[in-house]
This record gives C-alpha cells, sequence and structure tokens, in this order.
C-alpha cells in the first residue's frame, strides 16, 4: 500500500447540506423549514422543555424537601465477616483494608459493621464502629481503636 491508494472509509465523508440554493435541490424556497411559524423563522424555536400552554412538569410536582449537607462525611463500610478472614493477631487500618481490596481508599473514613461473625483476635483501627461490631471484635479478644477524622 502507497499514499496515493490511501482513501476514507465508505460513508466516512458526507457532504454537507447546502440549503436554499435553488428547486431543483430540494432544499430551495424555504429551505426545509416548511412554512411560516415559529420555527420557521431566524433565531425561532422552542425550548425541549417546552410543553405548549401546559403547566410545565416541573411545576406540577411538590418541591422536594430537606438537604444534603455540604460537609457530610461518607463512609466505607466493611462488617466484621470480612475481618474474620484476616489471620490471628493482625492489625487492621484502613491501608490494610485498601491493599486487600475491602475499600477503595485508604484517605476516606472507614466504619466497621456488624453483620456476620468473627473468632480471630484482631487489632481493629477505623473512625467509626457500631456497637454491634465493638461488642463482637471485643467478645473474640480483639481490640478497637477509633482513628480521628479530622
Amino acid at each position: 500500500m502507497k499514499l496515493h491508494d490511501l482513501k476514507p472509509n465508505e460513508g466516512a465523508k458526507k457532504n454537507r447540506k447546502r440549503v436554499g440554493r435553488g428547486r431543483g435541490s430540494g432544499y430551495g424556497k424555504t429551505a426545509g423549514r416548511g412554512t411560516k411559524g415559529q420555527n420557521a423563522r431566524s433565531g425561532g424555536g422552542v425550548p425541549l422543555w417546552h410543553q405548549g400552554g401546559d403547566t410545565p412538569f416541573f411545576r406540577r410536582f411538590p418541591k422536594k424537601g430537606g438537604f444534603t449537607p455540604p460537609h457530610r462525611t461518607e463512609y466505607q463500610e466493611v462488617n466484621v465477616e470480612y475481618l474474620a478472614l484476616f489471620p490471628e493477631g493482625t492489625e487492621i487500618t484502613p491501608e490494610v483494608l485498601e491493599k486487600v481490596r475491602l475499600i477503595s481508599s485508604a484517605e476516606e473514613a472507614v466504619a466497621i459493621l456488624g453483620r456476620g461473625e468473627i473468632d480471630v483476635s484482631l487489632t481493629v483501627r477505623a473512625h467509626r464502629f457500631t456497637k454491634g461490631a465493638r461488642a463482637k471484635i471485643e467478645a473474640a479478644g480483639g481490640s478497637v481503636e477509633i482513628i480521628d477524622n479530622s
């Protein structure tokens, strides 16, 4: 193959539509805009949300109450059933959890939840523990340390 053999794929190049260039083109006179009316005028047309005189969709519904706090802490949740998979005596930190892909980022806050059973003694460091999770970890002979959120 040489440079003079190169050509674009079939259908890759299309001629632009030249409107208003005589009746024979199929787009003469009104240039494909129909006759008269709002959409035939220059700058005419209605926005996508226009509903022709009906009460607009967004005004038919009651306002949604409440708000989302802008500085809310989003926790990455890990259940104790996954902590039970670690060997006895392991110190579990957000970095360890990230390494084994139980959480996506060690930079964000971690919460330990109480689903499942645990029978190995572990030292668990996290930003938040539920009462059930704390009770299960301590009942198995482990300890709980809370990391400061700041």
